[in-house]
């Protein structure tokens, strides 16, 4: 079958969008480690020699090393740029087998194709992860998953940050300081034009008085999205052993469980479709539907 077919399973038809619909692929249910991709930019670290001093691997090979050295054989990670090829490095086939997605942008948003933008659109409310960090919430896509400008104040004159956990209890915020200091990145405050959040998780504090709500989560679609504000190139933020841990805390937490990823639908719902769970875009457990 092909993505958009359809096939019959005990007498009920059931959407079909990805290759092997009948086997649960998820990492809850094979083992496999988490399938991350690192997406930056690459930019400052090809035009500015001090950025490259900075970041010799670059910023998504800083990011990359830090989600490998707190997850180990949990994940599989790889990285990607803008200048990859004419697709960013995020191709279909890339996407297909990328549990979370983070992305780090600044100086060339708008050089991003919308074509890849659409793609990464789909994936996400599919199901695939998104973590988005610092500058990049003025990325194509993170404007467009939260519908409004993603506008905010900054600053760029090495001001301390702290970043408070104002959600002890979520599982990003697990095993990192209260409050996690950095000594010096690029202040971000209010106000910050983002919908409001499904959990505040962190709150930053900034040496000018600034406040800004520093890591924030949404769902779209089957998706699960983080933004963590940390990161500004001028700083050497991604090697700071608490800002690894958020972001790999963060990679865990986007795991969306689910046997496989599919688009939200919309379907006309006959009477006796309500016990056979037609079509259902919940929990793809067949032994979890009414009159299995």
């Amino acid at each position: 079958m092909t993505t958009g077919d359809h096939g019959e399973e005990g007498g009920r038809r059931f959407a079909v969008t990805g290759p092997d619909r009948g086997t649960d692929t998820s990492v809850a249910a094979t083992g496999r480690p988490i399938r991350v991709t690192v997406w930056g930019e690459n930019v400052h670290e090809r035009n500015e020699p001090e950025v490259a001093e900075r970041y010799p691997t670059g910023m998504h090979g800083a990011v990359a090393e830090g989600i490998e050295a707190h997850l180990g054989e949990r994940a599989v990670v790889r990285t990607a740029t803008l200048d990859a090829d004419a697709e960013h490095g995020l191709s279909e086939e890339v996407l297909r087998e990328t549990d979370v997605l983070t992305w780090w942008g600044h100086a060339a948003h708008d050089q991003v194709a919308d074509e890849v933008v659409e793609r990464v659109h789909r994936h996400v409310l599919e199901g695939m992860g998104l973590i988005v960090l610092h500058s990049g919430h003025w990325s194509k896509i993170f404007t467009k998953l939260m519908g409004t400008t993603c506008t905010l104040r900054w600053r760029s004159e090495h001001d301390r940050e702290l970043v408070w956990t104002v959600d002890p209890t979520h599982p990003i915020a697990q095993g990192i300081p209260h409050p996690m200091v950095i000594d010096e990145d690029e202040m971000y405050g209010e106000f910050f034009d983002v919908p409001a959040p499904d959990e505040l998780v962190f709150l930053s504090t900034f040496s000018g008085g600034e406040v800004f709500r520093s890591g924030i989560t949404y769902r779209r679609g089957h998706g699960k999205i983080f933004y963590f504000r940390p990161g500004d190139q001028d700083y050497p933020t991604y090697f700071h052993p608490g800002v690894r841990k958020v972001i790999a805390n963060a990679v865990e937490w986007a795991v969306t469980l689910r046997a496989r990823r599919e688009h939200p639908v919309l379907l006309r719902h006959d009477t006796e479709d309500f016990y056979r769970g037609f079509d259902y875009t919940g929990a793809l457990d067949p032994s979890a539907r009414v009159g299995s």
